[in-house]
């Protein structure tokens, strides 16, 4: 299993160097400034939640005889609470987040929004979350640069 968990690792490495390679003019240059408060909140957030969810998926894929994604879906369904838990988690992951990234980033002019919902496949959910609002909070501040310099230039 140390094999398809590396597999998991290497695609949420590569979906979440996507989405920044896509979107660099946010990374690059003056116009969106340093990092603010509230981002390094939302990569904080999304770090953590990586690691956490890292951790117990190691830690189940280690004691788990046949770990896979089914087993592991199958397995949020352990009893009423976790149902609960796990629908919400589903509904919130796999519908709402990519109608949300996609709808949305389409408006903010972010680049291929859609890679966060790939991306929360390989990573965890709170992170593709967080790092989507991390973007919204730089591609807001690289708006107005350039909306900006378009009315200094006029």
């Amino acid at each position: 299993m140390t094999a398809s968990l590396l597999f998991y690792g290497i695609l949420g490495i590569i979906t979440t160097a996507l989405a920044v390679y896509w979107n660099r003019h946010l990374f690059t240059g003056d116009a969106v400034g340093r990092v603010t408060a509230l981002e390094a909140a939302f990569y904080f957030f999304g770090v953590l939640s990586l690691v956490l969810g890292w951790y117990f998926n190691v830690r189940y894929t280690h004691a788990v005889h046949d770990a896979n994604y089914v087993n592991f879906t199958k397995d949020l369904f352990a009893n009423w609470a976790a149902d609960s838990a796990a629908q919400d988690y589903i509904i919130a992951n796999v519908v709402l987040l990519p109608l949300w990234t996609i709808s949305d980033g389409r408006r903010r002019g972010i680049k291929a929004p859609w890679i966060f919902f790939v991306m929360s496949l390989f990573t965890s959910f709170a992170f593709a979350m967080a790092a989507y609002l991390a973007f919204v909070e730089r591609q807001i501040r690289y708006s107005r640069a350039a909306s900006s310099a378009l009315s200094s230039t006029a």
